[in-house]
């Protein structure tokens, strides 16, 4: 095995082994790239130990100073200086239209500082109570960082307004030096970017404030440690801080592939670059669309699996017999002293929650919200100045450790596990229904911004989207409820029920009996992959 798979190996199997939300994935459409002239940003909170609720922040009484805790152990780190003028949240959005999402990437270790004051969580819900514009943001979590010190390593941000699009990566100096070194570049309107654990950012432009801003030391601290020697105009942030190996482009960039191919023309190109292959085939940091992005396409690119590609994750013999497109960790595997990898897709049995956030021009925004994998959950509207949290979706309502009967993250779980058992049938069902509610929620959002939009106060403004919110959320709930129940009388045991108009189709003879049940059987990579193996055993003799 050579370097630069060993070290894949070996960061693949640490990152499966700890429960935190480093594997998280983040797409961003800017105004002109959309067909509702919103900037657009999605977030999948991928973690094995992570619980799916909508947190908040409620504004309250001021006082001089705030504990911090780490939000990925919820390990007391200290206290820092309270803002007077802060502002209500609802996950990873704020009242303003404000969202900040991020992927870890981890990069070099010597720049990790234990002492640090403040964690890569704290520092995006916390910017979201005092910022109300993506570039504030920025300024917010380099003067928090710098002040008191950054516990966490390498990081990737999203940050969206109504008006600009916003990619900021950033890592510490090390245990000896508080604060961070970072640049942040606003993406050209009419474009896409995005990142999922792999720094992208490599060379900049260091005279275009307007687009670019960065720490004067940015690359003063990597030739410090050795890892540049060059002018500043050569310097890349990416190649310094999180050089690619193998694990960064097949488990990492792979994704962000898999996204701009989609979306995008000409990206085969890089296809043995997100393969793992070729490290100097870089993608671009950002791309044109073919055509504008809607919102529901958004969505949906985050229920990739590499569908259509050589990593289809439903076309191989790991897929089994039901074409699912999931594989268990940990990632890598040897036999016979050869190792080998699972993919990494976008869609992930792991995630916590996930979201698709909209700043709207002259709208409220709307955080679509889910909860669990992306591909077998919906997403629910959310008005981002809601002033309640559905109850199926409140902090302590369940957890990873305690079922919960009214809450959103176990239902879509139980939905899920079906799915994966048999996910050419169930889960084929589950995401037809998926796309008929978040198709009929983006229709009612359309009609409910009308009403609003005639709103005679504040007041009665934010009280028409709570009122919204919480009823869309809870109304999709019981929905999910209902489909959970469903899928069991219908699927079980291997068999489909069939229906007609009335419903289920009995025998006739009155008692409930199934009259027209079709096994469908495995797919035929599974059947021939069989024979392979016990074909003599199993050969029917004449």
């Amino acid at each position: 095995m050579n370097k630069l798979f060993k070290v894949a190996a070996l960061v693949g199997a640490f990152v499966a082994g700890i429960a935190t939300a480093d594997a998280c994935t983040n797409f961003i459409i800017t105004r002109g790239a959309s067909t509702d002239g919103s900037n657009m940003v999605t977030y999948a909170a991928d973690s094995h130990g992570l619980y799916g609720a909508l947190y908040q922040f409620i504004p309250g009484r001021y006082t001089e100073w705030m504990d911090v805790t780490e939000w990925d152990t919820g390990r007391y780190i200290g206290k820092i200086k309270q803002a007077k003028t802060t502002y209500r949240t609802l996950g990873n959005s704020n009242e303003h239209s404000l969202f900040i999402t991020e992927t870890t990437f981890g990069g070099r270790h010597e720049l990790e500082d234990p002492k640090g004051g403040i964690d890569y969580g704290s520092l995006i819900y916390i910017t979201l109570q005092r910022a109300k514009t993506a570039r504030e943001a920025i300024d917010i979590i380099v003067d928090l960082a710098n002040t008191y010190g950054y516990c966490s390593s390498g990081e990737s941000f999203s940050l969206i307004d109504q008006n600009e699009a916003w990619i900021m990566e950033l890592i510490g100096k090390g245990p000896e030096d508080k604060g961070i070194v970072w640049v942040a570049r606003r993406i050209p309107d009419g474009y896409v970017s995005a990142h999922a654990n792999q720094a992208r950012i490599t060379t900049f432009p260091w005279n275009d404030p307007e687009n670019c801003i960065y720490a004067p030391d940015v690359a003063d601290v990597a030739r410090k440690f050795g890892w540049f020697d060059g002018a500043n105009e050569d310097f890349s942030f990416a190649d310094a801080y999180a050089p690619l190996d193998f694990g960064a482009m097949r488990g990492c960039e792979a994704r962000v592939w898999a996204f701009f191919r989609t979306v995008a023309d000409d990206m085969d190109q890089y296809e043995d670059y997100a393969m793992g292959h070729n490290p100097n085939n870089r993608m671009p940091l950002w791309v044109m669309p073919r055509e504008k992005v809607s919102p529901k396409l958004l969505m949906d690119c985050m229920r990739d699996h590499y569908e259509g590609t050589k990593m289809d994750m439903t076309s191989d013999i790991g897929a089994g017999g039901e074409g699912c497109p999931y594989r268990w960790r940990p990632m890598y595997f040897t036999v016979d002293g050869v190792e080998y990898c699972n993919e990494r897709a976008t869609a992930t049995q792991q995630t916590g929650f996930w979201l698709m956030g909209q700043a709207r021009p002259e709208k409220v925004g709307i955080l679509w919200f889910g909860t669990d994998d992306a591909a077998t959950s919906p997403l629910t509207p959310i008005y981002v100045n809601s002033q309640e949290v559905p109850e199926c979706l409140k902090e302590g309502n369940g957890s990873m450790l305690k079922y919960s009967d009214t809450a959103m993250f176990w239902v879509t779980n139980r939905v899920a596990q079906f799915a994966y058992l048999r996910y050419n049938t169930v889960g084929k069902h589950v995401r037809a229904v998926v796309d008929k509610w978040e198709n009929t929620a983006i229709e009612e959002v359309n009609k409910y911004d009308a009403i609003i939009a005639r709103a005679s106060s504040d007041k009665k403004l934010k009280k028409l989207t709570t009122e919204f919110s919480v009823n869309a959320a809870q109304a999709l709930f019981d929905k999910w409820v209902e489909l959970d129940k469903y899928l069991m009388v219908k699927y079980i045991d291997g068999n489909v029920k069939g229906e007609d108009k009335d419903g289920f189709i009995d025998n006739g003879n009155g008692k409930d009996i199934p009259g027209k049940i079709e096994q469908p059987g495995y797919t035929e990579n599974w059947k021939r992959a069989v024979a392979a193996d016990k074909g003599e055993i199993l050969k029917v003799v004449k």
